[in-house]
This record gives C-alpha cells, sequence and structure tokens, in this order.
C-alpha cells in the first residue's frame, strides 16, 4: 500500500538525507548490509525480551532499508546487481527479525506458539515471490494491505508490550494471508484474461513503472511483452518531447 500509494512522497522526503550520507561517504551497498546488522540487534535485543531497545533498532533497520535506494540514485550508481541484493537482504533481514520473536516465544509461552512467526515469514515469502513470478511473465503483482514497510510496521506496534504481542501477530498473519491471497487472484485474472480492460491498466502502470526503472538503470524488464510494452511507451514519450520541442521552436521563430 506504501508503495504504490506513498512512495513517490517517501523518495522526495528520503532525498535529503541521501545526499547528506553520499558527502559522508556512504554507499548503497553499505547502507543495505548495515540494514541487515541492525536486523540481527534486533533481533537480539527482541529475542532476550528487551523489546523498548528492539523498537529503536527496528526504526533503525527500517531507516536503512528506506535509504539504501536514495544513497544509490543521489551517487547514481543504482544497478541491477545493487537491486538483486537490497532483494536478498530484505528476505534475510524478515527471517532474522521474525526468528528473534519466535525465540522469545519459545522461551517464555508454552505450546507452539513460536511457530507463528515462522507462519507469517513463510506467507511473506509468498507474497514476494509472487510478485517476482508475475513481472517475470510480464504481468503486475504489487499493492495490498500487508505489504513489506506495513509488515515491518505492525511488527513495532507487536514489540510494545508482551501482552499485545501474540494478538498482534495473529492480525499481521491474517492481513499477511489477505494480501497473499489478493495478489494471487489480481494475477490469476491478468493471466486467465477474464479482465482485459484492468489487464490493460495494470500493464501501462507496470510499463511506466519498468521505463522509470530503466532511466535509472535499476532494472530491465526481462519478459518480451514487458520489453515490447516498456519501449513502445518510452517510443511515445519521446515522440511526445520531440513534438513539443520542435512547437516550442517554431513559436519562438513565429513570435
Amino acid at each position: 500500500m506504501f508503495d504504490g500509494r506513498w512512495r513517490t512522497g517517501v523518495d522526495r522526503a528520503a532525498r535529503p538525507f541521501g545526499v547528506f550520507l553520499v558527502k559522508a561517504g556512504a554507499t548503497a551497498d553499505l547502507m543495505t548490509f548495515s540494514g541487515v546488522c541492525f536486523a540481527i540487534a534486533t533481533a537480539v535485543a527482541v529475542g532476550t525480551g528487551h523489546f523498548p531497545l528492539g523498537i529503536v533498532l527496528l526504526t533503525l533497520t527500517g531507516f536503512h532499508d528506506a535509504l539504501d535506494g536514495a544513497v544509490a540514485k543521489v551517487a547514481g550508481t543504482s544497478s541491477v546487481r545493487g537491486a538483486f541484493f537490497d532483494s536478498v537482504a530484505d528476505r534475510l533481514t524478515d527471517a532474522i527479525l521474525l526468528g528473534g520473536v519466535a525465540y522469545w516465544l519459545s522461551v517464555h509461552r508454552s505450546g507452539s506458539i513460536e511457530l507463528l512467526p515462522f507462519a507469517i515469514l513463510t506467507v511473506s515469502f509468498l507474497i514476494s515471490y509472487e510478485r517476482a513470478k508475475a513481472e517475470s511473465l510480464g504481468l503486475y503483482a504489487k499493492g495490498g494491505l500487508m505489504e513489506r514497510a506495513e509488515r515491518t510496521i505492525l511488527l513495532g506496534v507487536a514489540l510494545l508490550g508482551p501482552s499485545i504481542l501474540v494478538p498482534t501477530l495473529w492480525v499481521l498473519l491474517g492481513l499477511t494471508t489477505c494480501t497473499a491471497f489478493g495478489r494471487f487472484l489480481r494475477v490469476w485474472r491478468q493471466a486467465s484474461g477474464q479482465d482485459e480492460d484492468t489487464r490493460f491498466a495494470l500493464r501501462m502502470a507496470q510499463a511506466k513503472t519498468y521505463w522509470r526503472d530503466a532511466q535509472h538503470g535499476t532494472w530491465r524488464p526481462k519478459s518480451r511483452d514487458a520489453q515490447v510494452t516498456a519501449k513502445a511507451l518510452g517510443g511515445r514519450r519521446s515522440r511526445r518531447g520531440a513534438q513539443e520541442s520542435h512547437s516550442r521552436r517554431d513559436n519562438q521563430q513565429n513570435s
């Protein structure tokens, strides 16, 4: 939800921090790696029962995750390798954080409640896989109630106290499952062609994302259909820009 609705605003707000970090000598890979280190520290704090410290460290982990892209854009080092590293680090961070929660539950709660964080992790990985597989097929699978940012925020809410930890984790599991199911249905409709208007709109939105990322050098569409769509969209924008340039030049000459 944050990624689809507020991504532009978040990028704009993160840019000054990216400029500062680049001047300080930070790199995008360093921010990604340090984010994993903060996730390990968060898991240790949570696993040992220091929930307030865990919230602070979780917030710092989220900042690193949000700022590595800003650093890459400011420094002009955006690349496919960096995007791959960031994606793998995100999955590793999720596993580390929920592993810390599972450890605390195994020590302080009876039964098999420590399996709850692993259930959340499984569904979270399913959400990520659905998006990756859909985009490799030229389809669109973003969106949903519980994308990664929302899951991190709700995990922070769960750490406000041991009494609300387990109920909040159940809410997180339910909403994450709904997100996975919603993405599955969205991709299923696109793949089966049952909703052509929606499929066309989603493909155009995907093409705009591909074209924007290609301009920054961060990603290149893999499927042939996505390449053709992005190329066509880019060509249309280039032609429109050329027409506007000619029009301005003619107006200047006439004036």
